[in-house]
């Protein structure tokens, strides 16, 4: 529980951190906090130091990986968003499945924390080299910081090997970029956003609720159905070998329907699946056979880890860029609030096990109908203001072409002679 509620704190402050210090200062930040707390922990004396230490060590990994979520995301287009979230996703299946041969090859859990601070802290090469980890020009740009911008857009032109010179129609990158050199010389102070500016808005404030119940309601449920798949005391490897591999085929799941169906549609499929399975394991506990019971539960296992995934990436193409890390970390942070209260059903010899069940089920069947209110986000560019944001109420694919993926509209400048 320490170690959740740790990465539910590193979501909601080190996300405020991103809007207000930029994506790769909280990530450069954050790999040199999980390498130093992360040796600590390994000469951890005494009990309640160790649980401090992962507390600690928990918020560093959430800064970690949320600012390297949100960074990934605002540099790709929209038809490969998916594609790279999901091929992160699978990455860290991979790491997860890779985890219990290190634990093998250790023996010693205090070896095995000195070992992934070591992999923590080559990371750190990102640190000496930018060029591999750079500022999001999107989050530059919106937050009223062109010259930074331009020097990175620049920076991506010659690396793609093309002439930063040349701004003719066919590279209309670089004509941006050039634009953005011309508006350096006199930009204003940056401009930065919390994430309380959403309550004044009427759709914005709606969409990071929604997802936010949702990804709660993932991260609670997700231990039922496991206790229903193991009801007696499981090695330690069956319940961890199965989620692992459960994640795996949801991830591939959302990269076969996310852009084929849209994201609301395949969250409102997985929302009704977990939804439905979780009552019928509520409702037929004494009646079904076991084999019923089982194939229930690895739906509805499944579909809760492809809802968690799919709301983070729904949240973080809907949140404007002036507050996605804020709000992206709130949106993560319920579904770690979620897994830190599975934990409290073990207690008194699991009697609340049966209360905490009926309690996500219904929450369940309440998101259900609000999935309805969400807008569709599949080809549409990321809303780079509030304001931007609070636009998204309809789909795109209703009716007309999707707009394109665009940084934030420059004014009109005339073209160098």
């Amino acid at each position: 529980m320490s170690h959740l509620l740790g990465w539910l704190l590193g979501c909601v402050l080190l996300g405020a951190g991103c809007d207000w210090f930029g994506r790769r200062a909280v990530f450069v930040a954050s790999l040199v906090l999980a390498t130093g707390l992360g040796a600590s922990e390994a000469l951890a004396a005494s009990f309640p130091a160790l649980l401090a230490l992962r507390l600690l060590h928990g918020g560093a990994l959430a800064g970690f990986s949320l600012a390297l979520y949100v960074a990934r995301l605002e540099l790709c287009d929209p038809p490969h968003r998916l594609v790279f979230s999901v091929a992160a996703g699978l990455f860290s299946v991979l790491g997860t499945l890779l985890l219990p041969g290190l634990a093998l090859l250790a023996q010693d859990w205090r070896l095995l924390q000195g070992l992934s601070a070591l992999v923590t802290g080559l990371l750190l090469l990102f640190w000496g080299f930018p060029s591999l980890f750079p500022e999001s020009p999107r989050w530059l740009l919106a937050t009223g910081q062109p010259a930074r911008a331009r020097k990175i857009l620049w920076h991506f032109a010659e690396a793609g090997g093309a002439d930063p010179e040349d701004s003719s129609e066919e590279e209309s990158s670089l004509a941006t970029a050039t634009e953005l050199d011309m508006l350096g010389a006199g930009s204003p102070q940056p401009r930065y956003h919390s994430i309380l500016e959403l309550r004044h808005t009427c759709i914005a404030w709606r969409n990071g609720l929604i997802l936010g119940f949702s990804s709660l309601i993932c991260g609670g449920i997700r231990a039922s159905f496991l206790r229903s798949l193991t009801p007696s005391e499981p090695a330690f490897y069956q319940p961890y070998f199965l989620g692992a591999g459960l994640e795996a085929i949801a991830t591939v799941f959302l990269l076969l329907t996310g852009d084929r169906w849209g994201r609301r549609p395949v969250l409102l499929l997985g929302t009704l699946v977990m939804g439905l399975a979780s009552l019928l394991l509520l409702a037929g506990t004494q009646y079904l056979p076991e084999w019923t019971m089982w194939s229930l539960s690895v739906l509805g296992l499944l579909a809760s880890q492809a809802v968690s995934a799919l709301s983070s990436l729904f949240a973080a193409e809907v949140l404007p860029t002036v507050t996605r890390g804020a709000g992206l970390g709130l949106v993560l942070g319920a579904g770690f609030l979620g897994q830190a209260a599975a934990p409290l059903a073990d207690l008194h010899g699991r009697r609340g096990f049966f209360l905490h069940h009926v309690v996500f089920a219904s929450f369940a069947i309440l998101a259900l109908l609000c999935v309805l209110l969400l807008p569709e986000s599949r080809g549409r560019g990321l809303p780079a203001s509030v304001q931007d944001a609070d636009r998204l109420c309809r789909s795109p694919l209703r009716g007309g072409r999707p707009g394109p993926d665009h940084l934030p509209l420059l004014p009109p400048t005339p073209r160098p002679q």
